[in-house]
């Protein structure tokens, strides 16, 4: 059943496990500071896809978000940066990012990924839509794969947005200051907001 906007927006709002937003987090690449990784992408107002390094199934590029609330957010930063000895060592992500309404994520054509096992995902899917597959696999306890923690949403290939629809996302207070060095006002200005995790933290 149907229901309106106004509905669908109280219905979020009532509950503290489910979000309007939905979030991408960025990290260091290519030489580039995480900052600089951010100035980038909201310089060009453009995140890029990643590939298959990135865990995206198939030969289509795709950008990632995590569908959950802002402490949702901060719980699985945390635990990255925690446990990254037992998680691989590598660091997948930082609490620095960009975070949209879910609305304009999915008017730009993003959607839900498809948690299964590829093999049995690959069949339900056809090709052109693998880049929405991520593997899901309970059988082997010494080999877990699930990573339905982060609510995934992808959009296909690239990434252009509005900065105006843009909310930015810095772990600490004291990061305002850097943005300001680093990003300078006019992107600053242009944004939607800025959002700090360390009052949802403490």
């Amino acid at each position: 059943m149907a229901y309106t906007k106004e509905i669908w927006k109280k219905r979020h709002r009532n509950r503290s496990d489910i979000s309007l937003y939905i979030t991408h987090l960025t990290k260091e690449n290519g030489g580039l500071s995480v900052f600089q990784v951010l100035r980038k992408i909201l310089t060009e107002r453009k995140i890029i896809g990643s590939n298959q390094n990135g865990y995206v199934i198939g030969n289509d590029r795709a950008v990632c978000f995590q569908d959950i609330p802002l402490y949702g957010v901060c719980q699985n930063t945390f635990h990255e940066q925690v446990n990254r000895a037992e998680l691989g060592g590598s660091l997948r992500y930082r609490p620095i990012g960009l975070t949209f309404e879910k609305e304009y994520i999915f008017r730009k054509g993003g959607r839900p990924v498809l948690y299964e096992q590829k093999n049995i995902a690959k069949g339900v899917l056809p090709e052109n839509e693998w880049w929405r597959i991520v593997n899901y696999d309970l059988s082997n306890q010494n080999s877990i794969i699930d990573w339905t923690h982060e609510r995934e949403w992808r959009i296909k290939n690239d990434f252009e947005f509005d900065i105006g629809e843009a909310i930015i996302i810095m772990p600490h207070g004291s990061n305002y200051n850097q943005l300001k060095e680093k990003f300078g006002e006019d992107i600053l200005n242009q944004v939607k907001g800025i959002t700090m995790l360390d009052p949802i933290l403490t």
